[in-house]
């Protein structure tokens, strides 16, 4: 069998691209279908998921995801080489209308090969955690932010390109065992392995009427996804009431508070949008007290990713119930720098914890960087996720912020 095609057969390297195709994309649509049946049911707390169900979903969905990159170079290199080849006639051509169909949908499965699995590809990189790709690389891509925004547009994007593809591999099968049981022609043994050229094709007769009909099918099937809200950012969940403003001798004028669990062995981390601290400090250069600090948390401002509406249910934050976490701990100087030492309540539980710092003072200004983990399970947080290999026990905590010393009261 030659490798390159001619005017009446495909060659080898066409025809593997062709299978091959065919084999990923056989695999990896319902591999996306049953993973999103099973991660939707394990998000339901009425489901009464487990730990292997939630595991059986996100190796489903890497899976899903790495097929869909393995597609998504398949199909770009299945369309350099098509560009280099002469393409076989069609043994029905004089049949102008079936003939324009069936360009059609070859135009619409090129568009397709690239669209689902780049847009797939993007939406993964565009948010944090669940299922990452089982290759060495791809967890990210250049020019392509941790955005909830993008991300939810390149899901959409990404579920109306499957629709165009299973409709454009619909009529592709279709169209091929029509012309095998009905006509009776070489037109599916062309790409089969093992048969010979068939007959001599007619004179092609090339339009720009596929190609164009194909553009018109992309607008109207993004435009019917627009209409029906694919491709705008969904409105955030209410975020929960703004934490007041602590009395504070110092005053946080920039910080962050973030938290890192692990995922199916994978780090996802997130942060706290809404937090307040009321500080009262005296740095001293001996161990022993020096000041005292209370900060407040509000839960329903957590952003974790593709997680967050996960970590806000029942069995995990609990926020609507437990909206809001407070600790209060003394600040003391240890021997190797400062430390914050006191209870965290969290999720109706309260836990000794002690967070270690370093700071650095210039004049009015100081600058802290702590960290310390938990034990989500000492705060009933997942407890029916105790796996580890599913949802990792530790926490990471990091605290960074900048504060500034409020001016003495004029007597």
């Amino acid at each position: 069998m030659p490798l390159a095609n001619t005017d009446r057969s495909y060659g080898a390297v066409s025809k593997t691209f062709h299978w091959l195709t065919a084999l990923l994309i056989l695999t990896a649509l319902p591999l996306g279908w049953i993973a999103s049946t099973l991660a939707h049911a394990a998000t339901d707390p009425a489901s009464g998921a487990t730990d292997a169900d939630v595991a059986r979903a996100g190796l489903l969905f890497s899976l899903h995801k790495t097929v869909g990159v393995a597609v998504f170079f398949v199909a770009l290199a299945r369309i350099l080489w098509a560009m280099t080849q002469a393409k076989p006639g069609l043994l029905n051509a004089e049949n102008r209308p079936e003939a324009t169909a069936a360009e059609l949908a070859h135009w619409l499965l090129y568009g397709a090969l690239v669209l689902v699995p780049l847009s797939g590809w993007v939406h993964h990189a565009a948010t944090t955690g669940f299922a990452p790709i089982l290759w060495p690389f791809g967890q990210s891509l250049p020019f392509v932010p941790k955005s909830p925004a993008l991300a939810e547009i390149s899901g959409g994007l990404h579920f109306i390109a499957m629709l165009v593809l299973v409709a454009a591999l619909l009529a592709h099968v279709a169209g091929a065992l029509k012309h095998f049981v009905i006509d009776r022609d070489f037109t599916l043994q062309r790409m089969l392995p093992g048969f010979g050229a068939g007959p001599q094709p007619g004179k092609a007769r090339h339009s720009a009427l596929p190609p164009v009909l194909a553009a018109l099918v992309w607008i109207g099937a993004l435009g019917l996804g627009g209409a029906a809200g694919l491709l705008s950012p969904a409105a955030q969940a209410p975020r929960g009431p703004a934490l007041e403003r602590l009395a504070s001798d110092w005053q946080v004028r920039d910080g962050a508070l973030e938290i890192t669990v692990q995922q199916m062995g994978k780090p996802v981390s997130g942060h706290f949008g809404d937090w307040t601290a009321a500080i009262t400090f005296e740095p001293r250069d001996t161990p022993g007290p020096a000041g005292s600090v209370e900060v407040q948390i509000s839960i329903p401002s957590l952003a974790l990713g593709s997680v967050t509406s996960q970590a806000m249910g029942a069995d995990f934050f609990d926020a609507e119930r437990f909206p809001r976490a407070v600790f209060r701990g003394e600040i003391v100087r240890t021997e190797t720098g400062y430390a914050a030492r006191g209870p965290l309540s969290l999720r109706g539980v309260e836990v000794a914890v002690a967070l270690p710092f370093a700071l650095e003072i210039d004049g009015d200004t100081a600058q802290m960087e702590g960290a310390l983990s938990l034990d989500r399970l000492a705060f009933g947080i997942g407890q029916g996720m105790a796996e580890e290999a599913s949802l990792g026990h530790g926490v990471a905590v990091s605290v960074t912020l900048i504060a500034t010393r409020s001016p003495a009261p004029s007597t």
